[in-house]
């Protein structure tokens, strides 16, 4: 038989499913003549149908050593780099199609495939664009809507997608990253629509239940979002997003052991996942199991030690466990990461902020410092050699906060000469005021630098110093507040924590009104079932609580140097504020927060 009939006889053979015939008769005509480009090509075609993808791309690679520019060659050599890890040079393959044949659409859309592959999507939406003008299908759509998500371009992926759908309603593709694309824009009913939708037609899908429970907690319905993973872990129980989820939603239902055990689950099956670590120091600090949680986030910084998250929360982690320099010392170096070579963005509608900051260039101006807009300045802040509180407060504080109902102890002095004068400086010159609020106040946070040796022995030595109030309790957070006369301060809340110390720096001769701008604290504490978003955000409940309660105000004044000392629990606000105009004379307040409102102690 010639190998003409051999090869017609295999391609018959082939076109009706019998593989292993077909294959042998396709060797019986390479055997004769290994440059038999049709019988190379059928061979390497037989192999890639019967997942041979290495034997298939040994195949196409003779092939197309016999005719290096075939179309059909290079396309196959194309899908087969791609499926070997060789994205690169399988773009190299189908561009050669697209070149020979600009209206392929298949072509055109593979290239956009591989495109995607190596994360360059904006060329991967326009070789699925002109797959889509020579023809328009389902995938060409859906592809081309992954690659707009990608780029983040919402919308136009949506539109994608819906063009997707309204070929083919049930593909799964579509309906799955329709869901994707309406997290994003958090819509997140709709998302949920859009997988259930998907799972119609795949229940099996492990990441439409995984994902379908992420838009359901975002939509805050935390019992069906625990469903829908507990569902994805049926399907497939080793899936470590939907372990690592399912423990964050237990955790926002207060499961707190539940979420523990889901996420040593998740580490189970990915041992070194970063998040996994994360997520299990976030909750053991939030049972108080402040040990276990060091090590935990010393994991996660083992397999990424830049990570921001986790190195905050090592700082406060330290901080809670009463190792306050060195936790400080951390939150710093994740400051110094955060803010490294850049220049501070400061969003120009917000007025008040502008108006702090050219204040802010011009004193440092004053003092031989010339910064560019949005350039960074931060002073040392280092330790003192001498002490920074006057332990002469130490007895008549005690005192003043043991015989007080509710708690409240007021401590004029509060810091040592040396200590207020660098601590103003730091607070007058440091560009690190950078959190602006409605009512006209600025706020400084410890990732944004209002972390330093300085403000580590302060919270130290009110911690001894006074023991009878502070005693054991770990510094919890801690922050500085700028004002403008112009404007007001805070508004009513509670903190989170067991103890609230509150002290003021500005000079005296800047208030214009020594019986105000200070505090108001009322002698009702925040209820406590209460939750943080209630007693921190709904003006209108606490009013209404504390006029049920029969609540009565207690004004402190202003006073340079004054601390004034209180149950954290007790609603507060920032008294009406009357400070003279100028830079130096804006009110400066900072606090620091010890122990904590929790079910696990403080």
């Amino acid at each position: 038989m010639t190998p003409q009939l051999l090869f017609n006889q295999a391609v018959s053979l082939h076109q009706t499913g019998k593989l292993t015939e077909a294959e042998r008769l396709y060797a019986q005509v390479l055997t004769i003549n290994r440059k038999n480009f049709p019988a190379q090509y059928m061979l390497a075609v037989l192999l890639y149908q019967q997942n041979r993808q290495s034997e298939a791309l040994r195949a196409v690679k003779l092939a197309l050593k016999v005719n290096a520019n075939a179309k059909e060659a290079l396309a196959l050599h194309s899908v087969l780099l791609l499926n070997a890890g060789q994205p690169e040079k399988a773009l190299t393959s189908i561009s050669k199609v697209v070149a020979q044949d600009p209206r392929n659409a298949e072509a055109w859309h593979n290239r956009g495939v591989i495109l995607t592959t190596l994360d360059r999507f904006k060329e991967a939406v326009d070789s699925f664009e002109k797959a889509l003008a020579i023809q328009s299908t389902a995938e060409a759509w859906t592809n081309r809507g992954v690659a707009l998500l990608k780029l983040m371009r919402l919308q136009d992926a949506l539109s994608s997608f819906d063009n997707a759908l309204a070929i083919s309603p049930a593909f799964v593709g579509a309906l799955y990253n329709r869901g994707n694309v309406l997290m994003e824009l958090e819509r997140y009913t709709e998302a949920v629509a859009a997988f259930d939708a998907m799972l119609v037609q795949n229940p099996t899908s492990v990441e439409a239940w995984t994902n379908r429970g992420a838009a359901l907690s975002e939509a805050m319905r935390f019992a069906e979002s625990l469903e829908s993973y507990n569902r994805a872990l049926e399907v497939g129980p080793d899936y470590t997003p939907a372990w690592t989820n399912r423990g964050k939603v237990l955790q926002k239902l207060e499961r707190f052991d539940e979420a523990l055990a889901s996420y040593d689950k998740a580490l189970t099956t990915s041992s070194n996942n970063l998040e996994v670590w994360h997520a299990r120091a976030t909750i053991l600090r939030t049972m108080y199991r402040l040990e276990e949680a060091l090590e935990s986030v010393d994991e996660a910084l083992a397999i990424q030690a830049d990570f921001l998250p986790s190195l905050l929360l090592r700082g406060w982690v330290l901080c809670e466990l009463n190792r306050i320099t060195d936790g400080l010392g951390v939150i710093k170096q994740a400051a110094d990461l955060t803010l490294k070579g850049k220049a501070v963005d400061r969003p120009s509608h917000i007025e008040h902020m502008q108006r702090h900051d050219a204040e802010q260039r011009d004193y440092l101006a004053a003092q031989g410092m010339l910064l560019e807009d949005g350039e960074q300045y931060f002073s040392s802040g280092e330790r003192l050699g001498g002490p920074a509180i006057r332990s002469a407060n130490a007895d008549s504080a005690a005192a003043q906060w043991e015989k007080s109902r509710p708690r409240i102890a007021v401590i004029d002095n509060l810091l040592t000469d040396e200590a207020l004068e660098k601590l103003r400086f730091f607070c007058w010159s440091s560009t690190m005021w950078r959190r602006a609020y409605d009512s006209g106040y600025l706020g400084a946070m410890p990732e944004h630098g209002f972390a330093n040796p300085l403000l580590a022995q302060i919270a130290e030595e009110l911690r001894d110093t006074f023991p009878a109030i502070v005693g054991s309790r770990g510094l919890r957070m801690l922050w500085g507040f700028k004002y403008d006369s112009r404007l007001e301060g805070i508004k009513i809340h509670a903190d989170q924590a067991a103890v609230n110390v509150n002290f003021w720096i500005t000079p005296d001769e800047a208030n214009r009104d020594p019986e105000s701008g200070g505090i108001v604290i009322w002698d009702v504490a925040a209820p406590k079932d209460w939750e943080p978003e209630k007693y921190n955000g709904d003006e209108a409940a606490m009013r209404a609580f504390l006029h049920r309660s029969g609540a009565k105000p207690i004004t402190v004044p202003y006073r340079a140097n004054r601390a004034v000392i209180f149950d954290s629990d007790l609603f507060h606000e920032t008294d009406k504020i009357d400070f003279k105009e100028g830079y130096l004379n804006r009110r400066i307040n900072l606090t620091m927060l010890f122990g904590r409102r929790t079910y696990y102690g403080n």
